[in-house]
This record gives C-alpha cells, sequence and structure tokens, in this order.
C-alpha cells in the first residue's frame, strides 16, 4: 500500500498484499500471517509506519540478493525480515516485562526499540549488502534519509517518535539498556534473518532455538545502569546460533555461485555510476527489479544479461583460507577500488579483457563476536562471554578465495596467493607499475 486508504478500499489493498492481513473487531490489533512466526501482531502506530511507501519498498528488496540463482526459494524480502525483527522485538519485551527486569523497564525505551527494529533495514539497498562491498556507505548511513523526508517521517512526527533516537537504535551507537535487542552481537535482526533464511533456503544449517534464547535476556544491574544480559540457562542455545551463523555463511550467503553473481554485479554497478548511467544517490530507493531492469538498458558490459540469464562466471581458482596466513591483509574485501584494479591487471596477465575476471575474498571478522554479559545462577555477571573461542579458526573455515572467469583461463595460484598477501600499498603500487 503506497498510501492509506479507508473503508473498502483499504480492505481491498491489504487483500491483495503477499501477507494477508486478519482483522478484528478490537481496536488496535492488527495480525499478519507470517511463515515463520505464524502471526505477528501490529499496533496502530507500527501499522501506520508499515503502511508508508518508505516501507513498502521492502517488499520489493529481496533478503539474500542473488542468492535465489542458487536456492529458488531465497525469494523473500525484507519486508518480511522487517516484520519479523519487529514480533521478536515484542516478544523480548514481553518477557522482560515478566521477569525481575521489568522494573527496570523504560515504556518509552520499549516503544523506541519495537519501531526501531521494525525500521533496522529501511535503508537498505537491492541485492542485499552487494552495493556496500562495491563501496557505497552502509545501509544503516542512509536510515536518516527515509526517517527525516517523506511519508515516514510524517507517521513519526504524528505518532511523537523521533527519527535521531531511532537511529542510534539502528546504527548501533544507542547507550540505552535495551539498545542490544536492535543492534548487537545477540539481536532481533539475527535471530530473524538467520531462520528465515534456512526456512526459506530450504537448508538444516541454520536452525536456532529462539524460544531459548529469548526467555533467556534479562535487563542486569550494572554501574553505569541496567544492561541486557542472558541468563546462563541460554548458554546451550547461543554456542548454537554462533556455529549456524557460520555453517550458513559457510553453505549459503558465501556459495560460490553467489558469490560468482555479486561480484559480477558489484561490477556492474560500478561501471553503470562511474559512466554516469545511475546516480549512487538514487541506489537507496531502487527496488531489485527496478534497478536490474534499468542496468539492463544501458549496460555496454554484457553483465546484466548474463545475469538475467545465470550465465554466471566459473571457478578458476578456488584456495580455502586455511593455506592462507592468518594475517592476510583484507583489501579484497574492504577496498573495491583496488580491488578494481587489481582484477584488471590480473585478467590481462590471463589473456582475458577487463570486466572478465573477478577476485573474491569475502571477510565477516565479527561473524561470531559476542559480548553480551552472562549472569549467573548466583546473581554475578561476566563482563563478556568470549565465545567461541574457536571463532577465529571457524570464521577462517568458512572463508574462500576464488577467482572468477567469464572466459576459460588458466590462473596461476602462486600469482593470485602473490597478490592477496600484499599489503594494500604494495599492491596498489604492483597495479601502477
Amino acid at each position: 500500500m503506497s498510501e492509506r486508504g479507508t473503508g473498502s478500499e483499504k480492505r481491498e489493498a491489504t487483500a491483495a498484499t503477499p501477507f494477508p492481513v486478519a482483522r478484528f473487531p478490537l481496536p488496535g490489533l492488527e495480525v499478519i500471517r507470517d511463515p515463520l512466526w505464524n502471526n505477528i501482531r501490529l499496533e496502530d502506530e507500527a501499522l501506520a509506519v508499515v503502511d508508508t511507501p518508505e516501507v513498502q519498498r521492502l517488499r520489493y528488496v529481496r533478503q539474500l540478493g542473488h542468492a535465489f540463482l542458487v536456492y529458488p526459494g531465497a525469494t523473500h524480502t525484507r519486508f518480511e525480515h522487517a516484520l519479523g525483527a519487529y514480533h521478536l522485538a515484542r516478544r523480548v519485551l514481553v518477557q522482560l516485562e515478566e521477569t525481575d527486569g521489568g522494573a527496570l523497564l523504560d515504556p518509552a525505551e520499549a516503544r523506541r526499540v519495537r519501531l526501531a527494529a521494525l525500521l533496522h533495514d529501511i535503508g537498505h539497498y537491492p541485492f542485499s549488502h552487494a552495493l556496500e562491498e562495491a563501496g557505497l556507505p552502509r545501509h544503516e548511513e542512509l536510515a536518516e534519509r527515509h526517517l527525516a523526508t517523506g511519508d515516514l517521517a510524517r507517521v513519526l512526527d504524528q505518532i511523537g517518535v523521533s527519527p535521531a533516537e531511532l537511529l542510534t537504535l539502528i546504527r548501533g551507537s544507542s547507550r540505552a539498556p535495551l539498545a542490544g535487542v536492535v543492534s548487537g552481537s545477540l539481536d532481533v535482526d539475527k535471530l530473524d534473518y538467520l531462520s528465515r533464511d534456512a526456512m526459506m533456503c530450504g537448508v538444516p544449517y541454520g536452525r536456532v532455538d529462539v524460544d531459548r534464547l529469548l526467555t533467556s535476556l534479562t535487563l542486569a544491574p550494572a554501574p553505569g545502569g541496567p544492561v541486557l544480559a542472558l541468563h546462563e540457562k541460554g548458554l546451550a542455545a547461543l554456542e548454537s546460533l554462533l556455529f549456524a551463523k557460520y555453517q550458513m555463511y559457510r553453505n549459503v550467503y558465501w556459495h560460490h555461485a553467489v558469490r560468482s553473481a555479486t561480484a559480477m554485479f558489484k561490477r556492474l554497478v560500478r561501471r553503470a555510476i562511474a559512466t554516469n548511467q545511475i546516480r549512487a544517490a538514487d541506489l537507496a530507493v531502487a527496488t531489485d527489479d527496478g534497478l536490474i531492469h534499468e542496468l539492463q538498458q544501458r549496460d555496454a558490459t554484457g553483465l546484466a544479461r548474463a545475469l538475467r540469464d545465470r550465465r554466471l562466471a566459473k571457478r578458476a581458482l578456488d584456495i580455502p583460507a586455511t593455506a592462507l596466513p592468518t594475517d592476510t591483509p583484507d583489501w579484497p574485501a574492504t577496498d573495491p577500488d583496488l580491488l578494481e584494479l587489481v582484477e584488471d591487471g590480473l585478467a590481462k596477465d590471463v589473456g582475458l579483457e577487463p570486466a572478465e575476471l573477478f577476485l573474491d575474498f569475502p571477510a565477516k571478522p565479527d561473524m561470531l563476536t559476542m559480548d553480551l554479559p552472562v549472569l549467573r545462577r548466583d546473581g554475578t555477571s561476566e563482563p563478556s562471554l568470549g565465545l567461541p573461542r574457536v571463532g577465529g579458526e571457524l570464521i577462517r573455515s568458512a572463508r574462500r578465495l576464488r577467482v572468477f572467469v567469464l572466459r576459460p583461463a588458466t590462473v596461476p595460484e602462486k600469482l593470485v596467493v602473490e597478490l592477496v598477501l600484499l599489503s594494500r600499498e604494495e599492491a596498489a603500487r604492483r597495479v601502477c607499475e
């Protein structure tokens, strides 16, 4: 729904949405059917927020980008995920109200947490995180544009919620006791996306004991004020979540065909921006199909059509990160400008044209970070969980250094390894020679 309707018009618009809304003759009760959580209840203010064009755009932004080229069921959207995060935030708050920590709960903060969970992906680009990897600002940084202008800003003003306060929660900069519910090492974002992605991809890897984790969350007293903590009875479920996250990265998010499509898409978009075919600022409000259609109309590389037809670059090299030194530089994952220069230089060395070779070495150093305090049964708490001790090795075993090519070519492993082991400065000098 791009506009709020009334009477029969609103009922017809609602009935046409992918999520049928069950309407009850009770004020403040709207229930949406969800394949993962079954029923999601929306309060009046949340319904008003959902009914804005800024949030409705998320219906047309897939959660997992090009993963549907590998897992056909992975066509779920950021809209579904936003509703799921909101639902889990409500459950967390109910749980906290029913425990001793309920006395420490600020109703105004709880309200902000619910809405921040609903809007945490409001600034998200199309095609998952590919555009951030391509060098564009992180989606959390773009949230302000959506929260401060347009229909969403007017709705927030009407219900008396400050966009600035929501932004601090979304960006993880808030020091409020409940900030970790929205952005933290154990937030509702992770609980929903791991569970939802696993279900929609049809894989068993991301199963999480959400109920156990939610019932183990509490507010623990601390010198600077109450903090979100995990009771030690939830440790086993937390360890299971961390391992599920590792498995999803290894088997789904970093699947070789998903990464090939992502590498092709990044190059396609960077070329379109460099040649002024699209504006980077417009990508923040684009949708998946709208963007790919726009790229197809103006693409001189052939990458847009190749992605549409699933003609993906093939692996010419695939090296486990465990075969590389632990201090391997991170520039292939963090410096897209340098990466593109290295790719084109390497393509020339093996007889390919620019944009026919892609080097991919994704990184997620905080994948298994866990800084949530643990509340012991005797009432004491540990400042940091420190789990898992083998986190570094798990991350290394999930990562792969790959080279993808659009035409057959022999890519020497020694040459590629030498390149990625260079420092950022050394690699930059090498491509300028």
